[in-house]
Formats: structure tokens, sequence, C-alpha cells
């Protein structure tokens, strides 16, 4: 997979204090917490700062598991510093797909570069860390010194905390998926969805209906009443062709009534 890379941002003015740039979006400012956390000394954390604002920092390059950027010293000598990441596994991977795929509308948040905190909520649910915690991010650097992290990987970390800002998809790529690819896979699980007929989650699929049941011919007139006497047994004559009629005309009414049911 290719790198991604980034030029440089150009100076923001001096470090006084007030006026330091930090991560605004909540999820750079949790990468930025992540690498603050883990400092050893705030020393250089403050000197990183001045540095990230003043442009000491070069052109920055973001691939699967990393971000680097060579930073100028004090002295104009250029360090090679790289702040890592570990990539997510396949499996890591197609689980959280599968899990932010279930959540409709993350993805044209994310496309409009917002992280909602739902696409975290996903990672979670798949038992995947999306977003690194204190000890995650480990900082490299050529500097003599030995500060962990350095002014210089500070300076790095809060930068790459402004990509953060611009791009939440440069997380993906750290975490080992492009743009392109998080797309494409999310796309895939959605057409998938489709094309089996799933549905929607919550919902339960009933089984293929049986056949509704035939519903027999209304009996004709003369088969109905076979055997009623012409008389009562008290010599009353029986209306036989008029009963008859009335029955015939009640069957014909509830074979109507069962056939419109099933339409």
């Amino acid at each position: 997979m290719s790198a991604v890379g980034f030029p440089a941002f150009p100076p923001t003015g001096t470090a006084t204090k007030g006026a330091v740039r930090r991560g605004q979006s909540w999820w750079a400012r949790s990468w930025v917490r992540a690498m603050e956390e883990f400092a050893l000394d705030a020393g250089p954390l403050k000197k990183g700062r001045a540095y990230a604002r003043t442009g000491r920092v070069g052109p920055i390059t973001v691939s699967p598991g990393a971000v680097q950027a060579r930073v100028q010293d004090d002295d104009g000598e250029m360090y090679h510093t790289v702040v890592s990441l570990e990539p997510l596994t396949d499996d890591e991977w197609d689980r959280f797909l599968e899990a932010l795929a279930s959540r409709s509308g993350r993805l044209a948040a994310l496309l409009a570069g917002e992280m909602p905190r739902d696409v975290v909520a996903a990672a979670l649910d798949a038992d995947v860390t999306l977003l690194p915690g204190i000890g995650d991010l480990e900082p490299e650097c050529d500097c003599p010194t030995w500060d962990l992290p350095c002014l210089h990987a500070a300076a790095l970390s809060y930068q790459a905390g402004w990509l953060l800002d611009a791009d939440p998809f440069v997380l993906f790529l750290l975490r080992g998926r492009s743009r392109e690819q998080v797309l494409d896979a999310l796309r895939g699980i959605s057409a998938r969805g489709a094309g089996t007929g799933a549905a929607p989650s919550g919902l339960r699929v009933l089984g293929e209906l049986p056949p509704p049941p035939d519903v027999p011919e209304p009996p004709v007139a003369a088969d109905l009443l076979v055997g009623v006497p012409d008389r009562t047994p008290d010599g009353t004559p029986v209306d036989v062709a008029g009963l008859r009629a009335a029955l015939a005309a009640a069957a014909l009414d509830a074979a109507e009534r069962l056939t419109a049911r099933d339409r």
C-alpha cells in the first residue's frame, strides 16, 4: 500500500502562552492525549508545541503503522522522526467494517470530515481498538536526546493531530487501510446485504407463507336440504324451494367473502 504525503504546515506565529494550537476535534485530542500522558517530562512537550507552530516540521508522510517527517532543531540540524501505531489485523478490520456498515449514516459523516462517536462505538462492538491509548504511540528519532518522546517526536505528534482534524481517514490509514479500501469494503458489505435480501437490524424475517386454501364452489340449490319433508308434523306445508334459495344465496355470499379475503 502506498503512503500518503502531506505538505509541511506553514508557521502559525510564535508559541506564546495560550496561543498554542492543539487538536480541535475530539478524535485528534484523543491522539494528542495518548502522546502527552505517555511523556516522562513536560519540557519536550512544550518545546515540541513551539516547533509545531513555528514551521520546524517538514512534509509529513502517513503510511500504515507510521507517521514520519524530518524536524529541524534549533541549530538547523534535521532529524528523521517517526511515530508508530500498530495496524489492525485483517480479521479486526473485517469485524470493524461489518459493525460500521450496520450503523446507517456514519459513512456520510466520515466523508464530510467528521468522526461520529458511533464509529468508535462500532469498533468497541467488534472488540477493536481504533483510537490510540496511552503507550500505543511509539516515538522514534535519530536525535541524540533520551527524552520519550523527544521534542521532535512531540512536534510531529501535534501536527499529526492537525491532520486528523482535517481528515479522520488519516487514522484509518495509520491503522492499515486507505480511504479507498475502507469505502470499497463498506460498499461491498452493503451490496452483499442487498443481494441476499437481508432485513434491517431488529426486524424478524417471516418464512414463506403457505398457499391460501381452496374455496369450494357453492352448491347448487337442488343439492340443498335433501330429504327435507314437504310438511311439518302438524301438517303445515314446508316451502322447500324457498329454503333452498335462501341457503344457496348464503353459501354464495360466504364464498365471495372468502375469495375477497384471499385477494
